[in-house]
């Protein structure tokens, strides 16, 4: 409901029960001067013999101020009964603008050609039952590389093989996946036919970040085309339940507004540079509510390219075997990680990690691990994010629960094939 139609009900309900002293066709009349003449007026013919009609000319008007015509009335509220204003406005001048603003336009005009639309193809049957590709979905994206790589949100490409992409010039060009990262919520298109002159977006590793930091974001909201949206860094280090089912650690809050179709876009600083992708919202009604996350640049500065090179992330570990669903660990109640089975030679198995055997009674556990680091692991969630982020090679201290033990292992991570 519009915040004014209240006020439109509390008005009418007023005039209505004659709560301002006259009835609704007497307002009319004291805000319209010129209406009492229409109101009960009669014709000439009507009028008894010797009366005078009211404004005839054998009945001068007393209201009318002299040298006005008869029938003529005044207009009201003429410029020269305004009363003057309280204080003076100062108007701008034609090319008057803060510097903020200017900060924007720049940002803004510089940016714009890096940010795409991008529509999620599926099959459907026409009315011949024939299958033809039509749009099931939007979002937004950037370009990456002059090559025609394209980084948008993994929900967004989620489902489809084939999709289209359109430019600033509302160009628009088919285009493929070449891999995600669910649990970042990143995926990668690449433009089948990229024209020359692509502009890829600013990206710059190690940025500080602080809270109270302006942030633009560019996107196609709601499918209008290039939407500019501004606002600061509400917070930093926000965890956020990703698509693929782990926590999306390290998040930027944002209160720039972002809504459906801003999935994918950029989020930039002051200087044009990428410090986000505007990914969700926290909202009730779907709508922005002033909450908004993006994925960090960090993460996605060490994803994309690793999904541009291999179509799909690295992924590390130290060569075990678990669950991540941990169907065991909520039917036995287990806090941790469990190690099902460890890799032969591995560098799990080198340091010592024992996994678990089935027995004639049924499957005997052995190792559970409960620290990473010394930071505490109590599910699959905690354990990713812990080697998240970790090169091969690196080695991480793995605290593990075997029996009433408590045991450390130094172990070195690997990729996993």
């Amino acid at each position: 409901m519009s915040p004014f139609f209240p006020r439109l009900v509390a008005v009418g309900a007023l005039a209505g029960h004659g709560l301002l002293g006259f009835g609704c066709g007497d307002l009319l009349d004291r805000l319209n001067p010129s209406r009492e003449e229409k109101r009960g007026a009669v014709s000439a013919q009507d009028a008894p013999p010797g009366s005078a009609l009211p404004g005839a000319p054998d009945a001068p008007r007393d209201d009318v101020p002299p040298n006005t015509a008869p029938n003529q009335l005044p207009p009201a509220n003429t410029p020269s009964e305004m009363p003057p204003p309280a204080l003076p406005i100062v108007p701008l001048g034609p090319n008057a603008r803060t510097e903020d603003e200017d900060n924007s336009i720049s940002v803004f005009r510089a940016v714009a050609a890096s940010t795409v639309f991008v529509t999620k193809n599926g099959i459907a049957l026409d009315r011949f039952s024939r299958p033809v590709e039509v749009p099931v979905g939007t979002g937004s994206g950037f370009i990456w590389d002059p090559q025609g790589h394209v980084v948008t949100n993994f929900h967004v490409v989620e489902g489809a093989r084939r999709f289209a992409v359109t430019l600033h010039d509302h160009k628009t060009f088919d285009a493929v996946l070449v891999g995600t990262d669910e649990n970042k919520d990143i995926a990668v298109l690449r433009i089948e036919d990229a024209p020359p002159n692509l502009q890829p977006i600013r990206v710059e590793r190690g940025l500080e970040l602080s809270v109270g930091q302006k942030t633009l974001a560019i996107g196609n909201p709601f499918g209008l085309d290039q939407t500019l949206t501004t606002g600061v860094i509400s917070a930093l280090g926000r965890s956020v339940p990703g698509a693929g089912g782990v926590t999306i650690r390290d998040m930027v809050q944002t209160d720039a507004a972002i809504n459906p179709g801003n999935s994918g876009g950029p989020l930039l600083d002051s200087s044009g540079r990428l410090i986000g992708m505007n990914t969700m919202i926290y909202s009730q009604s779907g709508s922005s509510a002033g909450i908004g996350f993006a994925v960090p640049v960090s993460a996605i500065a060490r994803v994309v390219p690793q999904i541009i090179r291999g179509g799909k992330p690295d992924r590390i570990g130290i060569g075990i075997g678990i669950d991540p669903s941990q169907t065991l660990e909520r039917q036995y109640r287990i806090r941790g990680v469990l190690v099902i089975d460890v890799t032969e030679g591995g560098p799990a198995a080198k340091a010592g990690l024992k996994g678990a055997v089935r027995t004639r009674r049924g499957i005997a556990f052995s190792d559970v691990i409960v620290a990473v680091d010394g930071e505490p692991v109590k599910n699959y969630d905690d354990f990713y994010n812990a080697l998240d982020g970790h090169d091969p090679g690196q080695k991480v201290k793995i605290t593990v629960q075997r029996g009433d033990q408590r045991l450390d292992f130094d172990i070195e991570l690997v990729l996993i094939p």
